[in-house]
Protein backbone atom coordinates (compact mmCIF):
# COMPACT_ATOMS: atom_id res chain seq x y z
CA UNK A 1 0.00 0.00 0.00
CA UNK A 2 2.85 2.05 0.76
CA UNK A 3 5.26 1.59 -2.23
CA UNK A 4 1.72 2.64 -4.38
CA UNK A 5 1.17 5.73 -2.29
CA UNK A 6 4.78 6.37 -3.46
CA UNK A 7 4.18 5.36 -7.03
CA UNK A 8 1.47 7.53 -7.34
CA UNK A 9 2.75 10.81 -5.71
CA UNK A 10 5.84 10.17 -8.22
CA UNK A 11 3.68 9.99 -10.98
CA UNK A 12 2.11 13.38 -9.83
CA UNK A 13 5.43 14.49 -9.33
CA UNK A 14 5.70 14.50 -13.50
CA UNK A 15 2.21 15.70 -13.92
CA UNK A 16 3.20 18.65 -11.85
CA UNK A 17 6.64 19.00 -13.79
CA UNK A 18 5.07 18.60 -17.39
CA UNK A 19 2.76 21.56 -16.06
CA UNK A 20 5.72 23.80 -14.93
CA UNK A 21 7.43 22.79 -18.28
CA UNK A 22 3.96 24.97 -20.08
CA UNK A 23 4.58 27.79 -17.25
CA UNK A 24 7.79 28.80 -19.50
CA UNK A 25 5.73 28.95 -22.78
CA UNK A 26 3.53 30.46 -21.05
CA UNK A 27 5.66 33.30 -19.41
CA UNK A 28 7.39 33.60 -23.49
CA UNK A 29 3.62 34.21 -24.69
CA UNK A 30 2.41 36.47 -22.03
CA UNK A 31 3.20 40.24 -22.99
CA UNK A 32 3.23 41.61 -19.28
CA UNK A 33 7.44 41.60 -17.99
CA UNK A 34 8.93 39.83 -14.91
CA UNK A 35 7.79 41.47 -11.76
CA UNK A 36 4.42 42.57 -13.08
CA UNK A 37 3.51 39.08 -14.51
CA UNK A 38 4.83 37.80 -10.96
CA UNK A 39 2.44 40.30 -9.06
CA UNK A 40 -0.95 38.97 -11.32
CA UNK A 41 0.20 35.67 -10.78
CA UNK A 42 0.26 35.33 -6.85
CA UNK A 43 -2.93 37.85 -6.91
CA UNK A 44 -5.05 35.49 -8.80
CA UNK A 45 -3.93 32.30 -7.82
CA UNK A 46 -4.29 33.11 -3.89
CA UNK A 47 -7.61 33.92 -5.03
CA UNK A 48 -8.16 30.28 -6.16
CA UNK A 49 -6.34 28.95 -3.40
CA UNK A 50 -9.20 31.18 -0.73
CA UNK A 51 -11.66 30.13 -2.76
CA UNK A 52 -11.17 26.19 -2.65
CA UNK A 53 -10.27 26.55 1.60
CA UNK A 54 -13.49 28.70 1.98
CA UNK A 55 -15.60 25.75 0.54
CA UNK A 56 -13.73 23.44 2.00
CA UNK A 57 -14.43 24.71 4.88
CA UNK A 58 -10.68 24.69 6.35
CA UNK A 59 -9.16 26.52 9.16
CA UNK A 60 -6.78 29.29 7.82
CA UNK A 61 -5.26 30.34 11.01
CA UNK A 62 -1.55 29.28 11.93
CA UNK A 63 0.70 30.04 15.09
CA UNK A 64 2.50 32.90 14.35
CA UNK A 65 6.02 31.45 14.37
CA UNK A 66 4.70 28.99 11.14
CA UNK A 67 3.34 32.57 9.50
CA UNK A 68 7.43 34.49 9.72
CA UNK A 69 8.33 31.07 8.37
CA UNK A 70 6.11 31.10 5.67
CA UNK A 71 6.21 35.00 4.81
CA UNK A 72 10.13 33.98 4.41
CA UNK A 73 8.99 31.33 1.69
CA UNK A 74 6.56 33.60 -0.08
CA UNK A 75 9.28 35.88 -0.27
CA UNK A 76 11.66 33.24 -1.77
CA UNK A 77 8.83 32.77 -4.36
CA UNK A 78 8.24 36.29 -5.45
CA UNK A 79 12.20 36.06 -6.15
CA UNK A 80 12.29 32.71 -7.59
CA UNK A 81 9.91 33.84 -10.25
CA UNK A 82 10.29 37.27 -10.54
CA UNK A 83 14.11 36.04 -12.04
CA UNK A 84 12.19 33.08 -13.92
CA UNK A 85 10.61 35.23 -16.32
CA UNK A 86 13.40 37.53 -16.45
CA UNK A 87 15.85 35.28 -17.85
CA UNK A 88 13.24 33.93 -20.73
CA UNK A 89 12.80 37.29 -21.45
CA UNK A 90 16.69 38.16 -22.40
CA UNK A 91 17.12 34.87 -23.44
CA UNK A 92 14.95 32.65 -24.36
CA UNK A 93 12.71 29.17 -22.80
CA UNK A 94 15.31 27.01 -24.11
CA UNK A 95 18.20 28.96 -22.36
CA UNK A 96 15.90 29.15 -18.99
CA UNK A 97 14.80 25.73 -18.24
CA UNK A 98 18.10 24.12 -19.54
CA UNK A 99 19.81 26.37 -16.61
CA UNK A 100 17.38 24.22 -14.04
CA UNK A 101 19.47 21.24 -14.37
CA UNK A 102 21.76 22.49 -11.92
CA UNK A 103 19.17 22.37 -9.33
CA UNK A 104 19.78 18.79 -8.79
CA UNK A 105 23.35 19.55 -7.94
CA UNK A 106 22.60 22.45 -5.67
CA UNK A 107 19.97 20.48 -3.64
CA UNK A 108 22.67 17.26 -3.42
CA UNK A 109 24.65 19.48 -1.51
CA UNK A 110 22.18 22.24 0.47
CA UNK A 111 19.74 18.97 1.46
CA UNK A 112 22.00 17.35 4.34
CA UNK A 113 22.86 20.72 5.33
CA UNK A 114 18.89 21.33 6.26
CA UNK A 115 18.11 17.75 7.47
CA UNK A 116 21.51 16.92 9.12
CA UNK A 117 21.87 14.12 7.50
CA UNK A 118 25.42 12.44 5.59
CA UNK A 119 25.68 13.91 2.09
CA UNK A 120 25.23 11.06 -0.32
CA UNK A 121 28.20 10.16 -2.73
CA UNK A 122 25.65 9.04 -4.97
CA UNK A 123 23.60 11.87 -5.33
CA UNK A 124 26.28 14.37 -5.68
CA UNK A 125 27.33 12.29 -8.62
CA UNK A 126 23.90 12.31 -10.19
CA UNK A 127 24.17 16.58 -9.53
CA UNK A 128 27.42 16.62 -11.49
CA UNK A 129 26.02 14.25 -14.62
CA UNK A 130 22.85 16.48 -14.32
CA UNK A 131 24.82 19.56 -15.06
CA UNK A 132 27.10 17.22 -17.78
CA UNK A 133 23.90 16.78 -19.81
CA UNK A 134 22.93 20.43 -19.30
CA UNK A 135 25.96 21.37 -20.92
CA UNK A 136 25.62 18.76 -23.50
CA UNK A 137 22.03 20.51 -24.29
CA UNK A 138 23.10 23.88 -24.49
CA UNK A 139 26.19 24.99 -26.22
CA UNK A 140 26.01 28.15 -24.68
CA UNK A 141 26.77 31.36 -26.71
CA UNK A 142 28.19 34.56 -24.78
CA UNK A 143 25.08 37.11 -25.58
CA UNK A 144 22.80 34.83 -23.47
CA UNK A 145 25.29 34.93 -20.39
CA UNK A 146 22.58 37.78 -18.51
CA UNK A 147 19.64 34.87 -18.75
CA UNK A 148 22.17 32.21 -17.97
CA UNK A 149 22.92 34.06 -14.50
CA UNK A 150 19.63 35.25 -13.69
CA UNK A 151 18.19 31.39 -14.39
CA UNK A 152 21.04 30.14 -12.23
CA UNK A 153 20.26 32.79 -9.34
CA UNK A 154 16.32 31.53 -9.72
CA UNK A 155 17.17 28.07 -9.67
CA UNK A 156 19.45 28.52 -6.32
CA UNK A 157 16.28 30.47 -4.74
CA UNK A 158 14.10 27.88 -5.42
CA UNK A 159 16.11 24.96 -4.22
CA UNK A 160 16.10 27.04 -0.93
CA UNK A 161 11.79 27.60 -1.11
CA UNK A 162 11.94 23.73 -2.00
CA UNK A 163 13.89 22.73 1.21
CA UNK A 164 12.09 24.70 3.32
CA UNK A 165 8.67 23.84 2.44
CA UNK A 166 9.85 20.04 2.83
CA UNK A 167 10.06 20.80 6.69
CA UNK A 168 6.67 23.32 6.59
CA UNK A 169 4.68 20.34 5.12
CA UNK A 170 5.10 18.02 7.80
CA UNK A 171 3.41 20.79 9.84
CA UNK A 172 0.74 21.96 8.00
CA UNK A 173 -1.92 21.35 4.89
CA UNK A 174 -0.27 22.46 1.79
CA UNK A 175 -2.82 24.52 0.79
CA UNK A 176 -2.68 26.79 3.27
CA UNK A 177 0.95 26.58 3.69
CA UNK A 178 0.58 27.76 -0.45
CA UNK A 179 -2.12 30.79 0.48
CA UNK A 180 -0.24 32.29 3.10
CA UNK A 181 3.32 31.93 0.49
CA UNK A 182 1.51 33.26 -1.95
CA UNK A 183 0.11 36.40 -0.55
CA UNK A 184 3.34 37.15 1.30
CA UNK A 185 4.91 36.96 -1.88
CA UNK A 186 2.22 39.15 -3.17
CA UNK A 187 2.68 41.72 -1.03
CA UNK A 188 6.64 41.77 -1.10
CA UNK A 189 6.21 42.51 -4.98
CA UNK A 190 3.87 44.97 -4.69
CA UNK A 191 5.98 46.89 -2.64
CA UNK A 192 8.70 46.94 -4.41
CA UNK A 193 6.30 47.84 -7.48
CA UNK A 194 5.10 50.54 -5.45
CA UNK A 195 8.34 51.82 -5.21
CA UNK A 196 9.67 51.26 -8.67
CA UNK A 197 6.17 53.47 -9.50
CA UNK A 198 5.16 50.98 -11.68
CA UNK A 199 1.47 51.10 -10.40
CA UNK A 200 0.34 53.55 -13.30
CA UNK A 201 -2.73 53.15 -15.64
CA UNK A 202 -1.05 51.53 -17.86
CA UNK A 203 0.19 48.38 -15.29
CA UNK A 204 -3.76 47.63 -15.42
CA UNK A 205 -4.45 47.80 -19.26
CA UNK A 206 -4.16 44.02 -19.62
CA UNK A 207 -5.63 42.70 -23.14
CA UNK A 208 -7.70 39.92 -23.34
CA UNK A 209 -4.86 37.28 -24.94
CA UNK A 210 -2.81 38.39 -21.42
CA UNK A 211 -5.74 37.52 -19.47
CA UNK A 212 -6.33 34.77 -20.72
CA UNK A 213 -3.21 32.92 -20.74
CA UNK A 214 -2.24 34.77 -17.19
CA UNK A 215 -5.84 32.95 -15.62
CA UNK A 216 -4.25 29.24 -17.10
CA UNK A 217 -0.68 30.60 -14.97
CA UNK A 218 -2.29 31.62 -11.99
CA UNK A 219 -4.80 28.56 -11.98
CA UNK A 220 -3.25 25.37 -13.36
CA UNK A 221 0.00 26.03 -13.45
CA UNK A 222 0.46 28.25 -9.98
CA UNK A 223 -2.46 27.24 -7.41
CA UNK A 224 -2.89 23.68 -8.52
CA UNK A 225 0.53 22.57 -10.00
CA UNK A 226 2.47 24.52 -6.69
CA UNK A 227 -0.29 22.89 -3.99
CA UNK A 228 0.44 19.79 -5.55
CA UNK A 229 3.70 19.87 -5.45
CA UNK A 230 4.25 20.58 -1.67
CA UNK A 231 1.90 17.62 -0.72
CA UNK A 232 4.10 15.28 -2.82
CA UNK A 233 7.13 15.90 -0.40
CA UNK A 234 5.00 14.27 2.29
CA UNK A 235 5.66 11.17 0.46
CA UNK A 236 8.87 11.90 -1.62
CA UNK A 237 12.24 13.91 -0.66
CA UNK A 238 13.15 16.90 -1.68
CA UNK A 239 16.27 15.78 -3.52
CA UNK A 240 13.91 13.57 -5.35
CA UNK A 241 11.37 16.50 -6.33
CA UNK A 242 14.53 18.40 -7.12
CA UNK A 243 15.91 15.70 -9.76
CA UNK A 244 12.40 14.86 -10.96
CA UNK A 245 12.14 18.59 -11.67
CA UNK A 246 15.10 18.54 -14.35
CA UNK A 247 12.56 16.27 -16.73
CA UNK A 248 11.38 20.28 -16.71
CA UNK A 249 13.33 21.24 -19.54
CA UNK A 250 12.66 18.55 -21.25
CA UNK A 251 9.16 19.01 -21.31
CA UNK A 252 9.40 22.64 -21.68
CA UNK A 253 11.47 22.77 -24.45
CA UNK A 254 9.51 20.22 -26.36
CA UNK A 255 6.14 22.05 -25.93
CA UNK A 256 8.13 25.36 -26.85
CA UNK A 257 9.00 23.82 -30.16
CA UNK A 258 5.65 22.84 -31.10
CA UNK A 259 3.88 26.07 -29.73
CA UNK A 260 6.60 28.90 -30.25
CA UNK A 261 7.98 27.57 -33.35
CA UNK A 262 11.30 27.53 -34.97
CA UNK A 263 13.20 30.06 -32.66
CA UNK A 264 12.77 26.76 -30.40
CA UNK A 265 13.88 24.58 -32.75
CA UNK A 266 16.40 21.85 -30.71
CA UNK A 267 19.79 20.58 -32.00
CA UNK A 268 20.85 16.55 -31.72
CA UNK A 269 22.30 17.82 -28.52
CA UNK A 270 19.25 18.44 -26.85
CA UNK A 271 18.45 15.29 -27.69
CA UNK A 272 21.70 13.81 -25.82
CA UNK A 273 21.73 15.64 -23.36
CA UNK A 274 17.77 15.35 -22.18
CA UNK A 275 18.30 11.52 -22.61
CA UNK A 276 21.31 11.80 -19.86
CA UNK A 277 18.82 13.74 -17.67
CA UNK A 278 16.03 11.23 -17.68
CA UNK A 279 18.41 7.86 -17.40
CA UNK A 280 19.40 10.19 -14.21
CA UNK A 281 15.98 10.52 -12.61
CA UNK A 282 15.22 6.87 -13.63
CA UNK A 283 18.47 5.70 -11.93
CA UNK A 284 17.63 7.97 -8.69
CA UNK A 285 14.30 6.60 -8.38
CA UNK A 286 15.72 2.74 -8.67
CA UNK A 287 18.15 3.32 -6.27
CA UNK A 288 16.08 4.76 -3.50
CA UNK A 289 13.60 2.44 -4.02
CA UNK A 290 16.26 -0.52 -3.14
CA UNK A 291 17.55 1.26 -0.28
CA UNK A 292 14.15 1.38 1.32
CA UNK A 293 13.60 -1.89 0.58
CA UNK A 294 16.55 -2.93 2.63
CA UNK A 295 15.47 -0.93 5.69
Amino acid sequence: MQGDNNLKSYLNLHLIVFIWGFTAVLGELITIREASLVWYRMLLATGFLLVYLLLTKKKLALPPKAVMKLVFVGFLIAIHWIFFFKAINISNVSITLAMFSVGAFFASVLEPLFYKRKMLWYEVLFGLVIIAGLFIIMQVEIKYLGGILAALFSVFVGVLFTLFNGKLIQEHDSTIITLYEFFAGFLFVSVYLLFDGKFTPAFFQVSTNDWLLILLLSSVCTAYAFTASVNVMKRLSPYTVMLTTNLEPVYGIILAYFIIGESEKMSVSFYIGSAIILLTVILNGIIKNKMKAKE
